[in-house]
């Protein structure tokens, strides 16, 4: 223990009288790390944090994290260094450099619920867009009345179509980044009504209403749903604290009675 405040008391001082630059090592090595970020670490960077948050620097941080994390488990095997020592040290500071990724995709594996009940809103508004608009234009003007974590993936879409992307490949790509039930089929429908013709578009947009309706009535059935199963649990747990406060009290008199 002595060894690593020593050594984390070693390096903040060399830190700080800039003996060695932790930064500057990053910053020169940063186009290495890269090749360690996720290929959708972006992505749920903004679907937790917003639009504004920036995933460079959020990595940044992660790299220098597990630097640290790296040198101080070192600290601890100084005086015992060997090669298994130093491979340890090296996949402490991996899970240490991981840890936050594994944080991004827990929220955003919670909130596929949330999304779920979100999607058919989302589509509801796409289809008010597409009787003015086109589906690439319809798209693009969705995006500032979209939920929060719709944007990134949207934004990616469009700017996908924008640069030429005339296939189904981005439709599906955004389907991907929110797997919840019907979002394949539902893209695959939204890039058919960007296909047809005027005759056919208008056919089409009135196959797309009716499964709108028809998830969002799912949704529906799914708030109520949890509001039943919130209640019902609000419901169990004051008879059992009911239960539990009549049993106390039938205890203290049976005990009250049992000293007369």
């Amino acid at each position: 223990m002595e060894v690593i405040i020593l050594g984390v008391i070693a390096i903040f001082v060399l830190e700080y009288n800039k003996k060695i630059n932790t930064n500057k090592f990053i910053n020169d090595n940063i186009q290495h790390f890269q090749a360690l970020k996720e290929d959708d670490y972006e992505f749920l960077v903004k679907a937790k944090y917003g639009e504004k948050a920036d995933p460079n620097i959020l990595f940044y941080g992660r790299v220098k994290s597990a630097f640290i994390v790296i040198i101080v488990v070192i600290c601890l095997f100084l005086y015992d260094m060997t090669f298994i020592n130093f491979i340890l040290a090296l996949v402490i500071g991996y899970f240490a450099f991981k840890s936050q990724y594994t944080k991004l995709k827990g929220y955003y594996k919670k909130h596929l619920h949330k999304i779920n009940l979100m999607l058919p809103y989302f589509l509801k508004n796409m289809e008010i867009l597409a009787q003015h608009y086109t589906i690439p234009v319809a798209l693009s003007r969705s995006i500032e009345s979209a939920p929060e974590i719709f944007k990134p993936g949207l934004r990616e879409l469009v700017e996908k179509i924008n640069m030429g992307d005339s296939s189904i490949d981005p439709y599906m790509t955004f389907a991907r980044q929110y797997p919840v039930s019907d979002s394949i089929r539902m893209m695959r429908l939204l890039y058919r009504l960007g296909l047809g013709g005027q005759d056919e578009k208008h056919e089409q947009l009135i196959m797309f209403s009716r499964n709108v309706s028809s998830l969002q009535n799912k949704a529906r059935e799914i708030k109520y749903k949890d509001r039943l199963k919130i209640m019902e649990n609000k419901t169990l747990v004051m008879l059992g604290v009911t239960g539990a406060g009549v049993m106390v009290l039938l205890l203290l008199s049976v005990m009250t009675m049992m000293q007369f």
